[in-house]
């Protein structure tokens, strides 16, 4: 029997980032910057997400990059930014882990992990990411099936740790006007075939700040328990995928009109 099968535990599995909850039926934000890249910008960037209600910080210190020559992050250096950010907001964190032999470490310091698309099947980083009991947020391949992110999802739990959240980020189909294709069909089988919570990132998955918002609310009406959303005070200056953050008046925008969609799906936003 797989551990994350929805029959072993109807009522789904709460996963707790910090002081924030995912899975309760509130509608969870996660947001901030793909990549931590100075002080100022992440900063500003946390107390812009904390303001406007998100509940927990996402900044990437290790960035792994299609291409070599792209900005790879800040490395050990950026997570003292994070924790910075996180003593002035009260926000928890997520950030990214590429390599298992920095997972003791981080897990020193991180609230959660971010698995990303192109180490969802990393067999060896799942396991060690696992053992810490830490809770994960696992990406979704690009070119993995719902059952083959479930059997990701499988690695994590069979080390006793159950707080894992599924990610959706879209999937490369014949499409080429967005990024990716979002799928939300898999969010939808997953709610049903699965007892861990999942997160949908309308931000990396379209590439294009103004198809997060319509992407976010169908997420929600889909059944997505939270919200992975890339978010910078200055997007042109941004180091990685400058192209997709949304500004700060776009946030305060997409979370006025979120909670208002939410409540219609006789849900809530989540709160601090």
């Amino acid at each position: 029997a797989w551990l994350g099968g929805r029959p072993l535990r109807p009522a789904g599995t709460r996963v707790r980032i910090g002081p924030a909850t995912i899975g309760d039926g509130s509608v969870a934000v996660i947001a901030g910057p793909c990549a931590v890249e100075t002080p100022e910008q992440m900063t500003a960037t946390a107390e812009l997400v904390a303001e406007h209600g998100a509940v927990a910080l996402r900044g990437g210190v290790f960035k792994p990059r299609t291409s070599p020559h792209s900005f790879q992050g800040l490395g050990f250096g950026g997570l003292d930014l994070l924790v910075e950010a996180r003593r002035r907001t009260g926000l928890p964190f997520v950030t990214e882990v590429v390599d298992p032999e920095h997972v003791k470490r981080l897990a020193e310091v991180v609230d959660g992990f971010q698995i990303g698309a192109r180490n969802m099947q990393n067999f060896a980083l799942l396991s060690a990411v696992g053992q810490t009991g830490l809770p994960v947020l696992l990406k979704r391949g690009f070119g993995c099936t719902v059952e083959e992110t479930l059997a990701a999802g499988e690695y994590l739990l069979l080390e006793g740790n159950d707080q894992v959240v599924l990610c959706e980020r879209g999937i490369r189909t014949f499409e080429p006007s967005a990024r990716f294709t979002l799928d939300l069909t898999a969010v939808a089988q997953w709610k049903q075939h699965t007892h861990l919570p999942v997160i949908v990132d309308p931000s990396h998955s379209s590439g294009r700040p103004e198809l997060v918002e319509p992407l976010s609310l169908a997420a929600v009406a889909a059944g997505a328990d939270a919200l992975l959303i890339d978010v910078h005070v200055q997007p042109e200056q941004a180091l990685c995928d400058a192209n997709q953050a949304l500004r700060p008046e776009q946030f305060a925008g997409l979370m006025t009109r979120l909670a208002g969609a939410v409540a219609g799906l006789g849900r809530s936003l989540q709160e601090r």
